[in-house]
C-alpha cells in the first residue's frame, strides 16, 4: 500500500477493521456475492502518465469532439456564458464547499443559495422557492409527489402531453414507484374529478409556442386540484409568470440561465411555490435571520436534517442539491439584470423568427402549428427528417432535430449571428437542391 500514499487505508488498517468483524480477507468480506459477477482477470490499464503526457492525452481526446454550431433547444438552450462565471464559480471556497449544516462557517454558501431562491420567487411570481434538485425533469415529478402529499386522499397526477418529452418520461418513471397514477392526455383539464391531485402543464410547450393558459388555474382549484406550470426561466423575464397565471407551484430547469450544454449537465432544477405549501417543498430552503448581535445572517430553515435519514417519514428523499449549479444561475442573473434578460430574450425572437421566414421560403417546410414562440419553433419537413438532420451534421450545424409527429425542431437563442443562420439556411437550400436532382 506504501506505494499509493493517497489511498485513506494501509494494509495494516485493513486487517485491524476485518479482525474487528470476525473476517480474515477482503473475499470473505464479498462472500455473499455471485460468484459469476466477480471479475478475476488482470485489468487492461494503461501505465501511468506524467502531467504533461496526461494534458496531451486529454487534449487529443478532446480533438475527437465535433463542435457544431447549436440550432436546437428541446430543453436545453445553447445561451452565452459571461466569462466571469466560471471565474467565480471555480473559486475553492465554492467548488469544494460541503454541505452547509453548519450555518456559523457557511454564511457565503447560505447567502448565495438564499440569493438564488430569492432570484426564482422573482421570476415566477411565487411566495417559495428551494435550491435545488438534479434537473427539470425531477423537479417536476418531486412537484408531482408535492401534490399528492398536500391534497387528501388523492393520488391521480394530470398532465399534458405537450411537456418536453424528457419531462414526460421522467414523470412516468416517478409514478411507478412514486405513490401517484399518472395520466399524459392533449387535454388534462377535461379529465379533472375528485381523484385527481395536480395537473401540470407547460408555460411554453413542446413545440416552442407560448401557452394561453387562462382560466386553468379556476378550472384546476374549481376541483379541488393543484396546478403546477414548468416553465423556461429565461423566458419568464418577459413572459407571464407562474402567479400571474394562478399556478400553485412552478418548475422547470435553470440550464437557459448561462449553463453550458455540457452534454447535459450538470443543470439544477429549481421549484417555487405558494407560501401554503412550502412545508411540502423538498430540497435545500435558506431562509433569513438574525446572530444574537441582531446582525443578519442565514440558516437552513423549514427542514431538519433527520428529515432526509428518515427516508420513510420525508416528503421526498432527495436531500443533495446543484447548490454549484445555483450559484452558477445566481450570478447569471445579477450580471444580466431584468433589461438584460428583456434584450436577450428580445434577440431571440427576432433571430428565430427571421429563420423560421427563411426557411419556409425554401419549400421544403409547412407550418403546422399556429401560435407565437420566443426561440422556439417546429416545422414539418416534405423531405425526410432524419436525412435532413444528419445532411445538417455533416455540415457542422445542430439543427432540425427530429420531433414528435413527424415534425423537426429549430431553436436560435442570442449566441447565433446572422452570418451563421445565412450559413444554415444555405445548406438548407443546398440539401434542397440534392433533394430535386
Amino acid at each position: 500500500m506504501a506505494q499509493f500514499p493517497f489511498f485513506p487505508h494501509t494494509g495494516e488498517d485493513v486487517s485491524r477493521m476485518l479482525k474487528r468483524i470476525g473476517l480474515s480477507s477482503l473475499e470473505e468480506l464479498y462472500a455473499d456475492v455471485p460468484q459469476e459477477f466477480l471479475y478475476r482477470g488482470e485489468y487492461d490499464l494503461p501505465s501511468a502518465l506524467t502531467e504533461a503526457e496526461t494534458k496531451a492525452r486529454l487534449e487529443e481526446l478532446a480533438a475527437k469532439n465535433r463542435k457544431l454550431t447549436v440550432f436546437a433547444g428541446q430543453g436545453a438552450y445553447d445561451h452565452y456564458t459571461p466569462s466571469v462565471i466560471p471565474a467565480l464559480a471555480a473559486r475553492s471556497e465554492f467548488l469544494t464547499a460541503y454541505t452547509p449544516y453548519q450555518c456559523e462557517i457557511s454564511q457565503g454558501t447560505l447567502r448565495y443559495i438564499f440569493e438564488f431562491q430569492s432570484m426564482i420567487c422573482a421570476l415566477t411570481g411565487l411566495d417559495v422557492a428551494n435550491a435545488s434538485v438534479y434537473d427539470g425533469p425531477t423537479a417536476t415529478a418531486e412537484a408531482a409527489r408535492m401534490c399528492v402529499a398536500s391534497t387528501r386522499k388523492r393520488n391521480r397526477i394530470l398532465a399534458s402531453a405537450a411537456l418536453l418529452p424528457c419531462v414526460r418520461k421522467v414523470l412516468e418513471a416517478y409514478a411507478v414507484f412514486g405513490g401517484y397514477a399518472l395520466s399524459i392526455s392533449d387535454n388534462p383539464l377535461s379529465a379533472l374529478d375528485a381523484s385527481v391531485a395536480g395537473v401540470i402543464l407547460p408555460s411554453v410547450d413542446k413545440y416552442g409556442r407560448v401557452c394561453d393558459l387562462d382560466g386553468a388555474a379556476d378550472a384546476v382549484h374549481a376541483a379541488g386540484a393543484l396546478l403546477v406550470l414548468y416553465c423556461d426561466p429565461s423566458a419568464l423575464a418577459v413572459l407571464r409568470t407562474p402567479a400571474d397565471w394562478g399556478a400553485d407551484i412552478a418548475v422547470g430547469d435553470a440550464q437557459p440561465l448561462g449553463m453550458p450544454l455540457s452534454y447535459g449537465g450538470p443543470y439544477a432544477g429549481f421549484m417555487a411555490c405558494r407560501e401554503p405549501l412550502m412545508r411540502k417543498l423538498p430540497g435545500r430552503i435558506v431562509g433569513q435571520a438574525a446572530d444574537g448581535e441582531g446582525r443578519r445572517c442565514f440558516v437552513l430553515t423549514l427542514q431538519a436534517r433527520e428529515q432526509h435519514i428518515r427516508r420513510e417519514k420525508a416528503t421526498s428523499n432527495i436531500c443533495s442539491n446543484e447548490s454549484l449549479m445555483a450559484l452558477w444561475a445566481t450570478l447569471y442573473l445579477s450580471l444580466m439584470g431584468p433589461q438584460g434578460m428583456k434584450e436577450l430574450n428580445a434577440a431571440c425572437y427576432r433571430s428565430s423568427h427571421f429563420l423560421r421566414d427563411k426557411l419556409l421560403a425554401t419549400g421544403l417546410f409547412d407550418a403546422p402549428l399556429e401560435g407565437d414562440f420566443v426561440k422556439e419553433f417546429v416545422l414539418r419537413p416534405r423531405v425526410d427528417a432524419r436525412r435532413l438532420h444528419k445532411y445538417l451534421l455533416d455540415k457542422g450545424f445542430f439543427a432540425a432535430l427530429p420531433a414528435e409527429e413527424g415534425f423537426v425542431s429549430f431553436c436560435v437563442t442570442e449566441r447565433r449571428t446572422r452570418a451563421e443562420i445565412d450559413a444554415l439556411i444555405a445548406a438548407v437550400e443546398q440539401f434542397a437542391g440534392e433533394e430535386g436532382k
